[in-house]
């Protein structure tokens, strides 16, 4: 792409909001899903990919707005999530209770997260993400 961004994009960083708008915007104009992140920038929970270079993560993104969902399949081979740990320096004695629930097997398994006033945003048009959350917190309000 000819486009010039403020945080230029190469393999093994993480996509910025801009390039999230760029590619949801400019180039496919719709939602779109983002897959495959390089290894080195996720978490050390998420699968390797059988290229060794990626992670099985992904994001939905739509225009206006960016990200709404992100998620993971977990790494449920042992080796392999004590081998990513000790490539990132994670201390593996913080995570005895980590490789306790995993020590005997696990079956595979995914997670996401979902941005709700993100994607009540979305659906509705709202141009503020202020004017989507059901129960705001406004400074000063609650009488103590």
């Amino acid at each position: 792409s000819k486009e010039k961004f403020e945080f230029p994009v190469k393999w093994g960083i993480d996509i910025q909001t801009e390039h999230e708008r760029y590619l949801a915007e400019k180039k496919f104009k719709m939602p779109v899903i983002v897959t495959d992140y390089p290894k080195k920038i996720k978490a050390f929970y998420m699968r390797v990919n059988d290229d060794e270079k990626t992670v099985a993560a992904m994001d939905v993104l739509v225009p206006k707005i960016g990200e709404i969902i992100g998620g993971s399949q977990r790494e449920e081979r042992f080796d392999v999530l004590k081998a990513h740990m000790e490539e990132k320096g994670i201390d593996i004695g913080l995570y005895d209770w980590y490789f306790d629930l995993r020590k005997y097997g696990s079956a595979p398994h995914a997670g996401f997260g979902l941005g709700f006033d993100r994607t009540l945003m979305y659906i509705t048009g709202m141009a503020n993400i202020r004017d989507t959350m059901p129960f705001p917190r406004v400074p000063r309000w609650a009488k103590f």
